[in-house]
């Protein structure tokens, strides 16, 4: 089924239309964009059940952006109404030219080229199976519920199994003088967290879910528990690691956070405006291994951060970063574009539209390869297959990642020997690392159940991933 378009973006559609031509009387340039989304979060644990609304993707509101002799701003409101129109207008010119007027001494404006605007009208929506809202929060709780009973009476060790699930359904509307847009959108992730105890020490794991869809996603989610459960204990016999440079072997979600921690952030290019990234040096220069190819895009794979425009009206796309070990592009937003003469690439995205767009990850992900997983292990004479990635961050000026991994399983000559380390801090020169890649298999899992920052703030939803991949990386 496809997720149906929202009645209060259709009602308030005309209404907007009368306030674009107010507008387009006035200015070279005008946009509105318009979003309506709802988002729930249910949580069940053994000390207790909650569902919220999730406020930072529960929105309803209009963002207007104009261009006047070569220079952008914008305005975001909540409400409007068919007698209201004029005094909008009339709030958004006078706010406009106070701003204007009060730049800080030593500040220059710069000065855009003519703002795209090619003649577009899209209407599309994602699909789904079932519903969250059709489901009714007690039979979500009630699945969730199961889940973790289940997890909980699993081994006398699991002292508790924290299950969740969250979905954003959204339809948002971009409006200019040729363009005509809307989508309509629904994705679901959700969790399932362990923790184990014995004696005095206490561990944890975490398996994640995500897809764009409904609340099918928790059919998904049910067949981690054993696997969750298993990481949690196998963690409490774990020991501290030597630090050193190992041979590796990354399962699909530890290479996804290489994806986006190594290379996502640093090929921003609202960063190349700012010169804080040193990706903008090596544009068409080999930067990993020839067998690496690096995709971002909102079309590049269909999960949390799919979707057919961006907040900015331009059309998304399927980049490719890495083509073979050559850096190819960057991604960026329509202003970012603009300043460094580029097309957009669809990367322009809102927190909520009382937000600038920024430069923002969508689906960050690795090409697979040709090799068995089975084939990569064997291939090991000493070292780790990384599992359960944690968190992690970079540093696009100079190129440095620092990532968080739960658990080391040791491989030795080609076997798992059983023995596991944890916790794993994965750090390095992200080059370096990516060009030690000599192995990649031949399958790709990417999942999206968290959410990125530009820094500490502006959090959008991604999905990043890939296949197993072969590296040699600094571990301690």
């Amino acid at each position: 089924m496809k997720v149906k378009e929202s009645l209060y973006l259709e009602q308030k559609k005309p209404i907007l239309k009368k306030l674009l031509e107010r507008l387009l009387s006035r200015y070279e340039y005008a946009s509105i964009l318009a979003n309506d989304s709802k988002s729930t979060y249910y949580r069940v644990s053994k000390t207790g059940t909650s569902i919220s609304e999730d406020s930072t993707l529960s929105e309803r509101g209009f963002c207007v952006k104009v261009f006047d002799r070569g220079q952008a701003a914008e305005y975001s409101f909540n409400a409007i109404e068919e007698d209201t129109v004029d005094a909008v207008f009339e709030e958004i010119a006078q706010r406009l030219a106070a701003i204007g007027a009060k730049l800080p001494q030593g500040v220059t404006a710069y000065t855009y080229p003519e703002v795209p605007d090619e003649l577009l009208y899209i209407n599309e929506s994602t699909d789904y199976a079932v519903d969250p809202e059709t489901k009714g929060d007690q039979n979500i709780i009630e699945l969730l519920t199961r889940i973790s009973r289940k997890g909980r009476e699993y081994d006398k060790r699991i002292v508790n199994c924290s299950v969740a699930f969250t979905y954003q359904k959204y339809s948002k509307m971009f409006l200019s003088r040729n363009k005509d847009l809307t989508q309509n959108v629904m994705w679901s992730s959700g969790f399932i967290s362990v923790s184990a105890k014995e004696g005095e020490e206490i561990q944890s794991s975490y398996k994640p879910v995500s897809m764009l869809g409904g609340i099918e996603v928790l059919d998904t989610l049910e067949s981690k528990l054993d696997e969750a459960c298993r990481v949690a204990i196998d963690l409490l016999q774990a020991e501290p690691i030597t630090p050193g440079e190992y041979e590796c072997i990354c399962e699909p979600d530890v290479t996804g956070m290489i994806v986006h921690e190594a290379f996502g952030h640093g090929v921003e290019m609202d960063m190349f405006v700012k010169d804080r990234a040193q990706a903008r040096e090596f544009i068409g220069k080999q930067v990993a291994s020839e067998l690496i190819t690096m995709h971002d895009g909102a079309c590049t794979i269909p999960q949390v951060a799919t979707y057919f425009f961006d907040d900015e009206g331009v059309v998304a796309h399927d980049t490719v970063i890495i083509e073979k070990g050559i850096l190819k592009t960057g991604i960026c937003d329509a202003q970012s574009a603009m300043h460094l003469g580029i097309p957009g690439t669809g990367n322009g995205r809102r927190q909520d539209t009382t937000r600038k767009a920024y430069t923002r990850m969508t689906n960050t992900i690795f090409e697979a390869g040709t090799s068995k997983v089975e084939d990569m292990i064997a291939s090991v004479k000493y070292g780790f297959l990384l599992c359960q990635a944690s968190s992690g961050m970079e540093d696009p000026k100079n190129w440095g990642i620092q990532l968080m991994v739960d658990m080391a399983r040791e491989i030795r000559d080609g076997k798992l020997t059983g023995k596991i380390y944890s916790p794993i801090v994965l750090t390095g020169y992200v080059p370096d690392l990516l060009k030690s890649i000599s192995m990649i298999s031949d399958t790709v899992t990417a999942g999206g159940s968290g959410y990125c920052g530009k820094g500490y703030k502006e959090w959008v939803k991604v999905s990043d991933g890939g296949p197993y991949i072969k590296a040699k990386i600094r571990l301690g």
